[in-house]
């Protein structure tokens, strides 16, 4: 390999990078290494070298497991195991450095790396025997010796080692580094010595189950190089190795090249003494022929005193005190990088723009013959020098079974001194200019200057200060006005910024659905956006963008939403386009079976999510089939809804409900009611419509004589998600405010007392809460608990527990009704500072019949709650004995519990019927 490790005696751990190189430009045989291969039965490769100049052998055994084949939440195990491994075994349980220490072995050590793990020493040919059966041991006789008193100690040690190195300047690069370049799910994107908590959390269990999962023979390579020969290795290899039972069979990712096209950035304050620059990009993985050249790139660019950034930046300029150049080879993906000492006093933004400029430049013009053969030299020297040494960084035993390791080919030099060889100026800057264009990350080191604070400062004996006085909402005045064709308009003006936001509600909603085909109202909202009047769908998205204008078309269960949020100075022609949307939707049959298949696939997902499962089947359960609200309360419908949809359906649902007759306009923004309604006129005052308008039944459900629990079976699940509901009265009834107030109390935030039992007392969940989804009839009460799978019968306990003690012995205290209003109160101000919010309020207000300056009453009504109103409240809202639970869980793990918590008869119906 090309990158390896610089490791101390006992430094058994992962460092700094540096690039140990191969050599170039020869003959494929001008250098040569012998030896012999075979495979023991249960799996083992082993290889052997002959050379007898000196009486020692190398000994390398290489696993071929590193930190890229790490589960979530076990990082840092390869290189944890890479300590235990000489802690001891089962029969000689006892630090591995004294038997070795006294059999004179030298150049002993270990290392793990993103890819694989190896350990290696050399030792008089006498001591071969006492290396083998040590190595066999803790290959096939580890896990009994593996205690947790060693496991605590190890991991201690790891730790300290990651405090020594994050204590160290620029200690943190390759955790940025890698965080950046590559996903969350790749291989890849954690550091190979891990995270402090999942150090804390690795088990005796976790260890011994990755230890007999990747340490088999069948998953190593032994390299006996030096004073024996493969006839003389063979019995001695079988006689140690032999019995050692094979791991199991493993799937490992070949190649794994994330896409970036983004440049990023971040700064790192740090503990530095001066400023670096690190520009890092993915690029091939170490079987790519283009890695030689990215290799000989990275030498002509910054391996030495005449490499380019050293010679400008360092020699020339005198602006840096460093500069180099590396491609960190790896399996699946490698990471070509440069760094940038900045000189103290010279001016950081100078630098990188030289930085680029030789970068550009190289990028333009590629390397020199000269150049290339330069890196050859270099390369040739270097392996010539490592190859002289049976073992250690380097040598023959470590080439050999690098090779063995990267391409299953034990002299895989030689390839590489092929590529090398064969490697022009053109190949190389190809190979640049394909792999170090756009989609860089910079990590920039700054030093963290020293600050000090004051020696005086407030009193804080005397705890939280007051609120002493109290802020006053400030909700604009708001006009009303008609067009000619009767359609109301509502007006309220806000200056702040020249944008003006208008919406057109409709009184249609998810419930249109109702009797018909679920996600129709859906499918025809976002049909409206995809093509209108002369622009097709791509057309009409590039005529928005140009004019600055958002778009925006949703529904709830009562009404459907269509807005606009432009620039005032292109008022007239968004809201000339405003008008084609709304009453020219072309319905484009391309674009309605593209829009399908996105819908469909969101529906296919939604079964895959606990929440959405519950919310699409908990309606029908509460409200009944027959039910305008019995639907899905995702609003996206069924599959068989949806898939049955025609392009005459969604003309049928946008005459029968987006229409004139059936609208209201809002306007809130920089204009004037006498400046815009003209505009408004022209668009709309002319529009008719046609057919007949669509009305809704919201009819009153009837509550069930008590509950009941359905479980959703989903095997394997960590968690239970509860979900329960019973329905409530409407949002637009006279003592909302007091129900709102008694569910924040109960359940309805952080400090509630749901989310302050279940979460904060006894950390079953991440958090709780009840709440309840405004809807013009009757609205249902929710209850909402996402808790871990052994706690789904006590967190049912304990919700009950709360919600009757609510209505029982434990009633609102003042101290929770005085929390609530102040929350309610002081928070007024800042619900209503932005045009989007004023406009949010007076769409609500409409939906429920409410007055337009509604907020500007919320103050008295909070102000005038007592405890009876909430006692009031939760007794007309709250009724635990009549709530369907949905939960949505293992079955087998949590049926008994759900039976023996009383909440209902218990079903179970399986995730497959969904």
């Amino acid at each position: 390999m090309r990158v390896f490790k610089n490791l101390t005696r006992r430094c058994l751990s992962v460092v700094a990078i540096t690039l140990v190189g191969m050599s170039p430009v020869v003959a494929d045989d001008d250098i040569d290494i012998s030896y012999e291969k075979f495979t023991m039965d249960n799996g083992l490769t082993v290889i052997v070298h002959e050379d007898r100049k000196a009486p020692v052998v190398a000994v390398a055994v290489w696993y071929k497991v590193g930190s890229k084949d790490e589960p979530e939440g076990k990082s840092g195990f390869a290189h944890l195991f890479e300590h235990l491994m000489f802690n001891g075994t089962e029969n000689y349980d006892d630090e591995w450095f004294g038997a070795l220490q006294e059999a004179g072995a030298t150049g002993l050590n270990g290392t793990t790396s993103f890819d694989r793990t190896n350990y290696f020493q050399t030792v008089p040919t006498p001591a071969l025997d006492r290396i083998l059966w040590m190595e066999s041991d803790r290959m096939g006789h580890l896990l009994g010796a593996v205690t947790q008193e060693k496991l605590d100690e190890q991991r201690g040690v790891v730790q300290n080692e990651k405090r020594q190195r994050g204590d160290q300047p620029y200690g943190a690069f390759l955790d940025h580094a890698v965080k950046a370049l590559f996903p969350n799910e790749h291989p890849y994107s954690h550091n190979v010595i891990g995270s402090m908590e999942d150090l804390n959390s690795a088990s005796l269990d976790d260890v011994k189950s990755w230890f007999n999962k990747y340490y088999g023979p069948n998953n190593a390579i032994l390299v006996l190089s030096g004073d024996i020969n493969a006839d003389e290795a063979k019995p001695l290899v079988n006689k140690y190795f032999g019995d050692i039972e094979p791991g199991p069979s493993l799937s490992k990712w070949q190649s794994w090249i994330p896409t970036r096209t983004a440049n990023t950035r971040e700064i790192i304050q740090d503990k530095v003494p001066q400023t670096r620059i690190s520009r890092l990009w993915v690029s091939p993985e170490n079987m790519s022929p283009e890695a030689t050249d990215l290799l000989i790139a990275a030498s002509v660019l910054g391996d030495g005193k005449n490499s380019r950034m050293y010679k400008e930046l360092v020699y020339d300029q005198q602006i840096a005190t460093n500069a180099s150049v590396f491609n960190y080879e790896l399996q699946i993906a490698s990471i070509f990088g440069l760094s940038v000492d900045v000189a103290p006093g010279a001016d950081v933004k100078k630098v990188e723009r030289e930085m680029d400029k030789i970068i550009q430049e190289f990028l333009r013009k590629g390397p020199t013959k000269d150049e290339v053969k330069l890196v050859s030299t270099k390369r040739r020297a270097s392996i010539i020098r490592g190859l002289e040494e049976v073992g250690g960084f380097g040598g023959k035993a470590d080439r050999l079974a690098s090779g063995e390791f990267i391409a299953g080919d034990p002299t895989y030099f030689k390839t590489e001194l092929k590529e090398l060889a064969s490697a022009t100026p053109k190949k190389v800057k190809a190979a640049a200019n394909e792999w170090l264009g756009d989609g860089w990350h910079q990590i920039t080191f700054v030093p963290f200057a020293e600050h000090a604070a004051t020696t005086e400062g407030v009193d804080r004996s005397s705890g939280l200060p007051t609120i002493s006085a109290e802020t006053q909402l400030s909700f604009p005045d708001v006009e009303k006005t008609t067009l000619s064709n009767g359609i109301e308009v509502v007006f309220a003006k806000r200056s702040t910024v020249p944008i003006v936001n208008v919406a057109v509600q409709f009184d249609a909603g998810y419930s249109a659905d109702a009797g018909g085909k679920l996600g129709l109202a859906n499918f025809a909202t976002v049909m409206l956006d995809e093509g209108a009047g002369r622009y097709d769908a791509l057309e009409l998205a590039a005529e928005l963008e140009k004019l600055g204008t958002r778009l925006n078309s949703g529904s709830n269960l009562d009404t459907t939403t269509v807005s606009m949020s432009m620039l005032k100075e292109n008022m007239d022609d968004s809201l000339s386009l405003f008008g084609d949307i709304l009453k020219k939707p072309t319905f484009d049959k391309e674009e309605i079976e593209r829009q399908r298949a996105l819908i469909l696939s969101e529906i296919a997902q939604q079964k895959t999510r606990p929440v959405s499962i519950a919310l699409t089947l908990l309606p029908p359960l509460i409200y009944g089939d027959d039910h305008a609200y019995g639907i899905p309360f995702t609003g996206s419908g069924t599959a068989e809804g949806v898939q049955s949809v025609t392009r005459s359906d969604l003309v049928d649902f946008k005459n029968t409900w987006l229409r004139p007759d059936n609208a209201t306009v809002f306007v809130v923004g920089d204009t004037t009611l006498d400046e815009i309604k003209p505009v408004l006129e022209k668009e709309f005052g002319k529009w008719k419509a046609s057919g007949e308008k669509g009305t809704k039944q919201i009819a009153q459900a009837s509550m069930p004589e008590k509950g009941r629990a359905i479980i959703i079976d989903r095997p394997g699940s960590q968690q239970s998600l509860i979900l329960a509901a019973h329905l409530a009265p409407p949002t637009g009834v006279d003592n909302n405010i007091a129900i709102m107030a008694m569910n924040e109390t109960l359940g309805g935030a952080f400090t509630a007392r749901v989310n302050m039992n279940l979460r904060e007392d006894k950390g079953w969940a991440y958090g709780a809460y009840t709440f309840l989804q405004e809807a013009r009839g009757q609205r249902p009460y929710m209850v909402y608990a996402p808790v871990q799978t052994d706690k789904t019968g006590a967190s049912l306990l304990e919700l009950k527990k709360e919600l009757n003690g609510y209505l029982g012995d434990k009633p609102p205290t003042e101290l929770e009704l005085e929390r609530a209003r102040l929350d309610q109160v002081r928070s007024l101000p800042g619900q209503f500072e932005t045009a989007g919010s004023v406009l949010s309020s007076l769409l609500s207000s409409s939906r429920f019949n409410r007055d337009y300056d509604y907020p500007e009453s919320l103050v008295e009504k909070y102000n005038s709650l007592s405890l009876d109103d909430l006692n009031d409240a939760a007794k007309q809202v709250v009724q635990p004995d009549k709530l369907t639970w949905l939960i949505i869980g293992d079955a087998e793990k949590i049926k008994a519990e759900v039976e023996a918590a009383n909440i209902g008869p218990v079903s179970v119906q399986s995730m497959s019927s969904l």
